[in-house]
């Protein structure tokens, strides 16, 4: 019963009440991002699989610049990273705005980090478990570890998640998360460390073709 009806009613009530209370830190990270940024905004979307795999456009504040090297080619991530940036990323107040996400019914607040769309192709049968629910602002592979684990213990912590999903485990989650950020534990560098033990980021331009012709008309 709270998978199918609580966990979205309490969602959404949540999601609500958390925009209204966090609504002046969005206005001033909002400001600031817009300077840092050099005029390129300050928030983003971006494609991501969600319940099902149906793809949705997740929101976030834009924490790097637009900056280009002498061949217009983007700079790497590390030189693009603002100072304001590393610290939004490092509170993770960068996926406050998701919050709007939970209200649409993309995303849940606890559950799967949803990932890029060129994933989807790489997935077998078990890993790809991880969209039989709504994905998350954060989730147990977030509070085992979040951006220092590798691919595959995180895709085994977001399958257990499914399996195990009920609301003690979501409110374990839920303090684990608060406890994890106010300690600024497995924060890393603000950039995401986690270790590619799949082989899968050889595998990105191949599963990008893949995702353009097989999966893109079918998650429309």
């Amino acid at each position: 019963m709270y998978k199918h009806f609580f966990k979205r009613l309490i969602d959404f009530l949540l999601a609500l009440v958390g925009l209204i209370c966090v609504s002046p830190i969005l206005i001033v990270v909002t400001i600031l991002l817009h300077f840092a940024n050099k005029g390129a905004g300050a928030f983003f979307l971006q494609e991501r699989p969600g319940l099902n795999g149906k793809i949705f456009k997740v929101i976030k504040f834009k924490t790097m610049t637009d900056e280009r090297d002498a061949n217009g080619e983007l700079l790497s991530n590390k030189e693009r990273l603002t100072k304001v940036g590393r610290i939004v990323r490092a509170m993770s107040l960068d996926e406050l705005p998701q919050l709007i996400n939970v209200l649409k019914g993309d995303m849940a607040l606890i559950g799967p980090r949803p990932l890029l769309t060129w994933f989807l192709p790489l997935y077998d049968e078990e890993q790809a478990r991880r969209h039989e629910v709504r994905p998350g602002i954060t989730g147990w592979a977030q509070v085992n570890g979040r951006n220092t684990i590798t691919y595959g213990n995180k895709f085994k912590y977001d399958v257990w998640y499914v399996d195990h999903l009920s609301f003690k485990l979501d409110l374990k989650i839920l303090y684990m998360t608060v406890k994890n950020v106010l300690s600024s534990k497995d924060i890393g560098n603000g950039l995401s460390n986690e270790v590619d033990d799949l082989g899968w980021d050889k595998r990105k331009n191949e599963a990008i073709r893949i995702f353009e012709e097989q999966y893109r008309n079918k998650n429309k």
